[in-house]
């Protein structure tokens, strides 16, 4: 059909609009109305790592390295949603909501594809702390200024830092993104090996890729402005989100 591509054993909507984005919005925002505990729990983990992280750079003067890691945090997000997508596919199915069944979706169908997923969602995050390192060392090798100066921003190079620092950040968190935003609910819905569910993932954000790169700002965006009083905005985001990401795959994935 028009509308679908076949892609390894899957179906994939190739018709996505912006009108799609919203629905999941909205059927996400019902979920965590809903079950609310569940998504409190989960972002209280991913609020608890971020003020940790906070703290301890903070109290070390390492405020550069701070920055750079709140910039890579949301690389994590999606597994951090697993148990979310858990609790919105038993909704869906009218089956009731046991902690011990969504507490274990990581574990995926006891074949550890999932875990898999989530192994390569840290290495993103250390690669992103590895090219960030190699930025700041080519840029500011020959600055005057001190490692975790404030002052470092508003010169020329730490400004241009900065700007080349954005676009390879945007660009590894746009490819992993490419690889987990269908591939993770995928998982937890069918069983499947992670090679195939990337697969899929990447064949969605190519046949959607105006809607699905709007998704993927939508999903950056709330994620930084929730990060900013502290964190305290995942709270809601971080459940909402992760909902609406469920029910955009059911949306695709036919």
């Amino acid at each position: 059909m028009a509308g679908q591509a076949q892609v390894a054993p899957v179906t994939v909507a190739r018709n996505l609009t912006t009108n799609d984005l919203r629905a999941a919005l909205a059927a996400g925002w019902a979920d965590f109305k809903a079950c609310p505990a569940f998504g409190l729990f989960f972002a209280s983990i991913y609020v608890a790592a971020g003020l940790l992280l906070y703290f301890e750079l903070y109290a070390r003067g390492k405020f550069l390295w701070l920055i750079v890691a709140s910039a890579g945090f949301p690389l994590l997000a999606p597994f951090t949603a697993v148990g979310l997508y858990e609790v919105s596919r038993r909704r869906e199915a009218g089956l009731p909501m046991r902690w011990g069944a969504v507490l274990g979706a990581s574990r995926g169908r006891g074949d550890e594809q999932i875990l898999t997923m989530g192994a390569i969602l840290f290495v993103a995050f250390s690669f992103w702390l590895m090219i960030a390192h190699g930025i700041y060392a080519v840029f500011m090798s020959e600055s005057n200024y001190g490692p975790q100066g404030i002052e470092l921003f508003m010169s020329g190079t730490g400004l241009a830092m900065l700007i080349v620092g954005s676009i390879a950040g945007a660009l590894i968190a746009f490819a992993f993104y490419s690889i987990t935003v269908i591939s993770l609910p995928l998982l937890v819905d069918r069983d499947l090996d992670f090679v195939t569910a990337i697969i899929v993932s990447l064949a969605t954000v190519r046949s959607n890729t105006v809607v699905m790169t709007i998704w993927a700002a939508v999903i950056a965006i709330t994620l930084f402005v929730a990060m900013l009083p502290l964190f305290l905005g995942l709270f809601v985001v971080l459940p909402v989100l992760g909902h609406a990401t469920w029910h955009l795959y059911r949306r695709v994935v036919v």
